[in-house]
């Protein structure tokens, strides 16, 4: 058996990867490493394989002599934010917005924050180690205290956020992906004074984002329309990213989100550094909004770790992904999808406009993004042909577009997009790319396919 950290943990098959021996020996493995001194803080989402995984990471745990609070069913950014008050190390037992029949562990290091590269390394050479000794029988993950209240607490910390503001009266659409926000996030919008439609919130351990969710908010789209809501807040299974939705049902994703919180933090003086951090997948759209407004942007590798590092080492309040995976570093340790949401109808109150309005503020520039299989993993240094073309198409498109060919770091594919004025335009310089990876990679043109 082997597993690797991700950019987020490690996630897989929830029966064929995330064995009992192998959960098992990663407790352990997270024990040796970030220490037993402090309580270990454990959540997870509404899967039905979640509770054997808890039970089995418990085992881990308590066998190198940690104890363990159980939060029970959580977001993930309420287990960061239990940790954090416990200065404690904390696993999330979640796989996001994949499907049922996943899972996935997120490990924290103390204090709720994400474990660094040396830190995951650590954990991964002492879980190998401890794969190779005889699994032991299953039994009892031992002596450990809960954390019923934890939801309350989380709930508390966002109502303070808004400093005394409420949001009375105010009608709001939420889609909880049958997920860990299914409890969490009506109980914020019942203590704000929000008047509430609530979608998708009943769990049964196998209908998470089924059909739901921020991955598939058309639902939340027609309710928004029928019960005239301000806002529609859609999250993914962990509820650690949201989608918005404006008053008209249009789609309000995670580079408009940023630009407004943004705006609003530089108008008031509480942008620090006048920058954001993005991904280079953020549309170009914001990439201008930002600079018309004299505000810089660090730009960074996907990954919402990687936008962490960001906000670090430039002392930065804000950033995230299109996804909807953004952070509010002065608030929070990770992605948190009722904090964004949260801060998206606080804006709307405040303002007095419309969202859709605060969502024109960005220009989207259209976006085609493929993927094209090659027969082994790419090496992009290796391949002048598809240098060349790419530097060709930037000079056809110039300041109206902008192309990103990067390498799978887990599988044997090429990534292409493109963002120009129009989409016409896209696709076409699309499709000249695609053609120059397949001829450089023996890739047959056919293998290109649509949004990964």
């Amino acid at each position: 058996m082997t597993l690797r950290f991700g950019t987020d943990g490690v996630r897989g098959d929830a029966t064929r990867d995330l064995t009992s021996p192998l959960v098992y020996a990663l407790g352990r493995a997270s024990a040796r490493v970030l220490g037993t001194g402090v309580p270990f803080v454990i959540g997870r989402d509404t899967r039905e394989s979640g509770l054997r995984i808890e039970a089995d990471l418990c085992r881990g745990l308590t066998e190198e002599g940690a104890t363990v609070v159980r939060a029970g069913v959580l977001p993930t950014p309420a287990v960061a934010y239990l940790a954090g008050e416990l200065d404690a190390p904390a696993a999330m037992i979640s796989a996001s917005h994949n499907p049922w029949s996943d899972n996935g562990i997120k490990v924290f290091a103390p204090g709720g924050r994400k474990l660094d590269d040396g830190t995951e390394e650590a954990i991964e050479r002492v879980l190998h180690a401890l794969l190779d000794e005889p699994a032991p029988a299953v039994g009892s993950p031992g002596a450990d205290a809960s954390r019923a209240e934890a939801g309350d607490s989380y709930v508390k910390h966002l109502v303070r956020v808004l400093d005394g503001r409420t949001l009375d009266g105010m009608r709001v659409a939420l889609d909880c992906a049958n997920g860990a926000a299914s409890a969490v996030a009506p109980s914020l919008m019942s203590a704000l004074g929000a008047e509430t439609t609530v979608l998708h919130a009943d769990p049964d351990g196998r209908n998470i984002n089924e059909a739901c969710g921020s991955t598939h908010p058309e639902a939340l789209q027609r309710a928004v329309v029928e019960h005239r809501c301000a806002a529609g807040l859609a999250f993914d299974g962990d509820a650690d990213r949201v989608i918005a939705v404006d008053e008209n049902g249009e789609l309000v994703d995670g580079d408009q989100i940023m630009l407004m919180a943004a705006l609003d933090l530089h108008a008031r003086g509480a942008l620090r550094n006048d920058q954001i951090a993005i991904t280079v997948m953020s549309n170009l759209g914001l990439r201008h909004a930002l600079a018309g407004a004299g505000i810089g942007a660090v730009e960074t590798p996907v990954g919402d770790r990687n936008v962490l590092v960001a906000l670090a080492e430039h002392d930065l309040v804000l950033g995230g992904e299109q996804s909807g995976h953004i952070v509010f570093r002065d608030h929070a340790t990770t992605g948190d999808g009722l904090l964004t949401g949260l801060v998206v109808l606080d804006l709307v109150r405040r303002s007095g406009r419309p969202l859709s309005a605060l969502a024109a503020a960005m220009n989207r520039y259209p976006q085609v993004l493929v993927s094209v299989r090659v027969g082994h993993r790419p090496v992009l240094d290796d391949a002048p042909g598809v240098r060349a073309a790419v530097a060709a198409a930037q000079q056809r498109l110039g300041d109206d577009g902008r192309v990103l060919v990067r390498a799978s770091g887990t599988e044997p594919v090429v990534r292409v997009m493109v963002e120009a004025a129009t989409a016409e335009a896209a696709q076409r310089e699309v499709d000249a790319l695609v053609s120059a990876v397949a001829q450089a990679f023996s890739a047959p043109v056919g293998e290109a396919g649509g949004r990964p």
